[in-house]
């Protein structure tokens, strides 16, 4: 095989289960703790509280979002583990039907009959290869191949951190200022947005743009709802 050819088959891990609470979490990590922090200065000049409550939405948040990536795909592995060994069963126990059917999947997909019932034949002899292929047909997953709960937590709790940390960082440096956190922010925001890019089919200004309009547009609320109830004086 040639290098080019070698080099145009290579792909990215789509699987690892990392990816997604990683970009969901920092994503989410950054504009909740910026909407969160610029609601409370909007009701309140205590650089103090503010920070306090920047603290507070870090940890709250990062905590949440761990143990809600944890318990999802917990249990969407538990799910797929089950449905899994209902396949390993019926393969012990009706392999030539199991077989007929593999065969069947080759045909619907264009391959000639006689081939695909050699093809389902041969891959049939190894019943954990069968097991991999009838799977992955029928339920998109493979035994070996599915996301860790613990890799997932983890990814999305310091993602979300990270992202959180941003806004929070011009107070614990001393600033008492919005408009410092909200400049960190943005470009954070845009930042992040065109990292996205490069793991998508979108531009880097596109993802980097619409990222900073979601937060922007979250923060503005949020400063407007606790301006408000900071001059009712609730």
């Amino acid at each position: 095989m040639s290098e080019s050819a070698e080099a145009h088959h290579r792909h990215r891990d789509v699987t690892g289960g990392w990816l997604r609470p990683s970009v969901f979490g920092a994503m989410d990590g950054l504009v909740s703790n910026f909407a969160l922090i610029a609601g409370v200065a909007g009701g309140t000049a205590n650089s103090r509280v503010i920070a306090l409550s920047g603290v507070a939405g870090l940890a709250a948040g990062a905590l949440s979002m761990a143990g809600g990536e944890y318990v999802s795909v917990a249990s969407q592995r538990e799910l797929a583990q089950a449905e899994i060994a209902v396949e390993r069963r019926e393969l012990r126990r009706h392999p030539e039907a199991e077989q007929d059917e593999l065969a069947q999947t080759f045909v619907d997909r264009g391959v000639d009959r006689t081939l695909a019932a050699e093809v389902a034949r041969q891959i049939s002899r190894n019943p954990e290869r069968a097991l991999e292929v009838h799977t992955a047909n029928e339920l998109g997953v493979t035994p070996g191949g599915l996301p860790s709960p613990l890799v997932a937590a983890v990814s999305s709790f310091l993602s979300f951190g990270v992202g959180a940390v941003l806004p929070l960082l011009p107070y614990v440096l001393g600033s008492r200022e919005l408009t410092v956190s909200a400049v960190v922010s943005c470009a954070a925001l845009f930042a992040a947005g065109a990292i996205v890019s490069a793991v998508t089919a979108r531009s880097w200004w596109y993802s980097g743009l619409r990222q900073l309009v979601v937060g922007a547009v979250a923060a503005a609320v949020t400063f407007g709802l606790g301006h408000l109830i900071g001059a009712a004086g609730l």
